[in-house]
């Protein structure tokens, strides 16, 4: 299985795989998002070290149970061959209604197939109040035409 754009990137498919992930992280598809990794992906989320795609996908599945109404903009930071950098903002609310906003950095290095092998993330969040939520699309894919990180002065 292939998962263009394939490195070695350069700036278009670097920004066009930033998008793509946070396209597939917006569908909140646990088994779709985790295709996207091979088989033996190594994670680091926080507390929580998933090995292999079949942990990342249980990962998911745990995270969004929790993260209700989840929206997410990812924005391509840097890139070399292999290695892509973002930064991303999300924003979702737990089952009592409080709402949270999530700001985070992660480090990408992909198989020359294309898929992800390695994903090291570093988060913190911070509670919001819901007048205060920017990410404010309909649940699934960001608008193209909605602002991105940047933009918003995140």
């Amino acid at each position: 299985m292939s998962r263009p754009p394939l490195p070695p990137f350069d700036e278009a498919s670097a920004r066009e795989k930033v998008r793509l992930a946070e396209d597939g992280w917006n569908s909140r598809d646990p088994a779709k998002v985790a295709l996207a990794y091979t088989e033996d992906t190594r994670w680091r989320n926080r507390a929580e070290f998933p090995q292999g795609r079949d942990e990342a996908r249980q990962f998911l599945e745990r995270k969004w149970a929790k993260e209700l109404d989840y929206r997410l903009i990812k924005e391509l930071w840097a890139f070399s061959g292999n290695r892509i950098a973002v930064r991303y903002a999300y924003e979702y609310r737990d089952d009592s209604g409080n709402w949270f906003r999530a700001y985070g950095n992660e480090n990408w290095e992909f198989a020359d197939d294309g898929l992800m092998q390695n994903r090291h993330a570093s988060i913190n969040e911070h509670p919001i109040a819901e007048a205060d939520r920017l990410f404010r699309w309909p649940l699934g894919r960001r608008p193209d035409d909605h602002p991105g990180l940047s933009e918003l002065g995140l």
